[in-house]
């Protein structure tokens, strides 16, 4: 059989209960039979996937480093409220490219890009899309992170609200145009070269994504905090009223693609849950960082890590259903099945193997970043830390994977679309959990006088 959907809404757009996308779905014609249906080969599958592991990995390093440098910095130090809009906002821009990077790979494993014509309008009208997405993320992110501050502390103050507001709004748009471009050219150039855009896509948009959005925000948010409480002040008020003006632009672009408009419509929850879970991680940080301030080095790539494998496998298991079936129905079992960690990792089904590949990756791929990290760092290490280290952080990948194979199959059963609503909660989860456990890893080697891992000297990083 080689009839395949040609509808662009079979291609990763079907949004919670969109009585159109369902309308839509059910006009497909046939799918592929599983047996049917081409199977990657596990050497294919390390060879496309490890090199952009690797590069996301530099990526989640540089951003750790970097963190953990400027937290000593005036920004960081003046307006501790920044600690808590860095895990929102990155993960927040995070989700939109990974969505962006999984909805344009099962386009074009589906041969919805094959055109440059098909590549033009998918690309106007994403950009369009990831525009008005990151205008309004991004000044929820920095509305969550001021209303929450101002209820511990008891009090709120305007010059601090208008800085982190306009910083994490210029910052989220100027990353997401030119992390979106990237993201164009990957999935175009994959294709033309055969390789499978599920594989690398997702890692590349991760190995740019944080870096690029953290060193923005940390030069935008110095330069809005010299204007905080001066006559320039009004600058910063100035910046995200005209972002919230020219949203309605964006959305209005977008909406002229039928794709596209029922993201816009249905696309927010998924995302605005990430945010509020990723907050949580972003609590437990601001707390880790007064005892163990060296954790800010390691939480990016704790988390990045896990999100990244787990974004690889959430695009692959959609992008598999999408070829197979019709969205409500599942092509290989009842969603009992997927409850099962034996069905997850020991089976002999493609997304199980993936799955196995995944989890043995993460191990040499943390045990290179945590040494890359003490070498440049200078850190002082034991070997009961890096044994508690890839403990946590294997564990997380190991909870990411297993609830990724039920959570896909899950929205897929519920005619929810798992490459726009999976990947934000996933990843979100993927950063309380590594987290949480980064921090009881430090608690429990605090016991044995192993935490408070510091530079060992100032001149480090």
């Amino acid at each position: 059989m080689t009839e395949r959907p040609l509808s662009v809404l079979a291609a990763g757009s079907v949004l919670p209960f969109s009585t159109a996308a369902t309308g839509i779905m059910l006009r497909l014609p046939r799918y592929m039979p599983l047996n049917e249906l081409h199977i990657e080969s596990s050497k294919s599958f390390i060879l496309q996937s490890m090199f952009p592991f690797l590069a996301a990995g530099a990526g989640m390093v540089g951003t750790g480093l970097l963190l953990d440098r400027a937290a000593s910095w005036d920004l960081f130090k003046s307006t501790p409220e920044t600690f808590i809009l860095v895990p929102a906002l990155l993960g927040l821009k995070g989700n939109l490219e990974m969505t962006l990077a999984s909805r344009l790979s099962t386009m074009s494993n589906m041969g919805l890009m094959s055109t440059g014509a098909e590549q033009l309008k998918v690309s106007c009208v994403n950009l369009a899309l990831t525009q008005a997405q990151a205008i309004v993320v991004s000044f929820v992110a920095a509305l969550f992170t001021v209303v929450v501050s101002a209820i511990q502390s008891g009090h709120a103050h305007y010059s601090t609200a208008s800085m982190l507001i306009a910083s994490s709004m210029l910052t989220a748009t100027l990353a997401s145009f030119i992390l979106g471009l990237i993201m164009m050219l990957v999935i175009i150039v994959s294709t033309k070269l055969s390789i499978n855009p599920d594989n690398i896509a997702t890692p590349i948009a991760a190995c740019l994504g944080d870096l690029t959005t953290l060193g923005l925000l940390i030069l935008i948010g110095t330069l809005f905090h010299s204007m905080s409480g001066t006559e320039n002040e009004w600058i910063l008020t100035a910046v995200y009223i005209i972002f919230l003006m020219v949203a309605p632009f964006w959305a209005y672009l977008s909406s002229k693609d039928e794709s596209t408009c029922i993201v816009l419509k249905y696309g927010w929850w998924p995302i605005l849950c990430a945010m509020i879970i990723s907050s949580g991680g972003g609590f437990i940080l601001k707390l880790a960082m007064v005892r163990y301030p060296s954790i800010a080095v390691f939480q990016p790539v704790v988390n990045g890590v896990g999100g990244n494998l787990v974004a690889v496998q959430a695009s692959r298991i959609s992008t598999s259903l999408y070829q197979t079936a019709k969205i409500g129905s599942l092509p290989n079992g009842p969603l009992l099945r997927f409850i099962s960690p034996f069905r997850a990792f020991c089976s002999s089904e493609n997304d199980s193997v993936a799955a196995r590949i995944l989890l043995l990756m993460s191990v040499p791929g943390h045990l290179i970043f945590v040494t890359a990290i003490i070498l440049i760092g200078g850190i002082q290490f034991s070997v009961f830390f890096i044994v508690a280290y890839l403990l946590a952080a294997v564990a997380q990948v190991w909870i990411l994977l297993f609830f990724c194979q039920y959570l896909i199959r899950l929205m897929w059963r519920r005619k929810v679309d798992p490459d726009s609503s999976a990947i934000p909660l996933l990843t979100s989860a993927g950063d309380l959990l590594g987290t949480a456990l980064l921090t009881v890893t430090f608690i429990a080697l605090n016991a044995f006088n192993y935490a408070h891992l510091r530079p060992t000297n100032n001149n480090a990083l």
